[in-house]
């Protein structure tokens, strides 16, 4: 399977409500993750928690897909453009586009890096 074909299906879980099962299948052991509010995680046990931590935030997803999405098969690298409404339980409801460029090894993701801005 191509890591275009990985990255895809990492979207297409996440778009059927199983990003955790997502995190699981797709990222290694010592996955970092750098994002702009909070700055590197490392290892997958401390982003698991940071992602049941986001995950906890959110009420109701209204929506979300996959704008753009590429490989760079000899470097290890994909990259995808996607968005989310959400609704938060502090009652907050937004729309968030982010770039996310993540760096392969064996399968699975070993590094990942979110671009984004936060409205208002």
């Amino acid at each position: 399977m191509s890591l275009l074909e990985k990255e895809q299906e990492l979207h297409q879980m996440i778009g059927e409500g199983k990003m955790m099962d997502a995190f699981e299948k797709f990222y290694a052991d010592n996955v970092v993750m750098v994002e702009p509010m909070s700055g590197t995680t490392e290892g997958k046990e401390a982003n698991r928690a940071r992602e049941h931590q986001w995950l906890d935030m959110v009420q109701e997803v209204h929506g979300g897909g996959v704008t753009a999405i590429t490989s760079n098969e000899d470097e290890g690298v994909t990259m995808s453009e996607s968005w989310m409404e959400a609704t938060y339980k502090d009652g907050n409801r937004a729309k968030m586009e982010e770039v996310s460029v993540k760096k392969w090894e064996n399968g699975q993701v070993v590094h990942e890096r979110f671009y984004y801005t936060m409205p208002g």
